[in-house]
């Protein structure tokens, strides 16, 4: 278990709304209907269908929103995988990116920092770029049992973004944001028992291959007003059920009212700890559950039969409004 000098809870301010767009995400399904919670995108003018439409890619990125009084901010947390992928969508949906006063990287992998310099370019000024130290990090890949080995490539580059003028901000500790009303988590304590990480992933440090726990893993954290925190997360390689116990820390609130994002519970590795990760949120009785990217179909499935009135299948352009 890590232990963070920090002084808790940070702070944070209720707002009053919290409006999240999905930019990128693994599915997409034009046909999914809506709910009170949930608006899918329509693609037509008028009675007529668009000849193009939203993007699916394995990545993750989502633009959120919040409202407090008469105060409005913009986040966006991870850019997708591809160059093309969260830019096209963003013009399909006729979403406005100016406004994005900060960007936050989840981890460093690159279905979550893929599209970064191309959305940088359309900014019109330097916004700070939240990060862990550790998203600097290279020589990482994964290390199968067979032997086979996958290389993450270097998709993070910190003399890129000084060319850029990007206002890097690096932080192992909790960052408050837009005036206070987002909080990242930065490093996450892993205090379950049944959360490893993931077991095969691997980096080089000093000249030696070891185990990479992902510590750059983190997420973003918004209290909605008498309602509970919302958590997003990006791949919770840290787990879910860690993720949403350190928020809780963080923050000194303890209702949860939403957790939405990737969960990592897909493939051989995962699959064993989806029953210990259910039941251990479902003592948290969030009211909005949205797995998203890399949960995998087997947990999502369970997901979606243990929580009937929470569970919310994700699509490319969906966007969801707390209030």
């Amino acid at each position: 278990m890590q232990s963070h000098e920090i002084s808790f809870p940070v702070t944070i301010q209720a707002v009053d709304r919290i409006e999240i767009t999905v930019l990128m995400d693994n599915y997409v399904d034009m046909l999914l209907p809506g709910t009170d919670v949930v608006t899918r995108p329509v693609l037509r003018k008028g009675e007529e269908i668009s000849t193009d439409t939203v993007v699916a890619e394995h990545g993750l990125s989502m633009l959120v929103k919040t409202s407090r009084g008469g105060e409005h901010h913009t986040i966006l947390l991870d850019t997708g995988h591809t160059k093309e992928g969260v830019l096209h969508n963003v013009k399909l949906l006729g979403t406005d990116i100016k406004g994005i006063e900060a960007i936050v990287l989840s981890h460093a992998h690159m279905d979550h920092t893929g599209g970064l310099y191309p959305i940088l370019d359309e900014l019109a000024t330097p916004i700070p770029l939240v990060v862990h130290p550790e998203a600097f990090r290279t020589e990482r890949f994964l290390k199968f049992p067979d032997g086979r080995v996958d290389r993450f490539p270097n998709t993070l580059v910190r003399e890129d973004l000084t060319k850029r003028d990007v206002q890097i901000l690096e932080s192992r500790r909790p960052v408050s944001l837009a005036r206070d009303t987002v909080v990242v988590t930065g490093q996450i304590e892993r205090a379950t028992v049944f959360e490893k990480g993931f077991p095969i992933a691997r980096m080089v440090q000093e000249g030696e291959v070891v185990p990479d726990p992902i510590s750059d893993d983190q997420s973003l954290v918004v209290h909605l007003k008498d309602k509970g925190l919302v958590i997003i997360s990006g791949c919770a390689h840290s787990g879910i059920v860690n993720t949403v116990l350190y928020s809780r820390k963080i923050t000194g609130v303890e209702p949860i009212h939403a957790i939405l994002g990737g969960f990592h519970l897909t493939g051989p590795l995962f699959e064993p700890i989806i029953g210990d990760t259910i039941a251990a949120v479902k003592e948290m009785e969030p009211r909005v559950l949205v797995p998203m990217h890399c949960t995998g179909w087997s947990a999502m499935r369970r997901f979606a039969d243990a929580f009937p009135g929470s569970f919310v299948l994700n699509s490319v352009g969906s966007k969801f409004l707390l209030c």
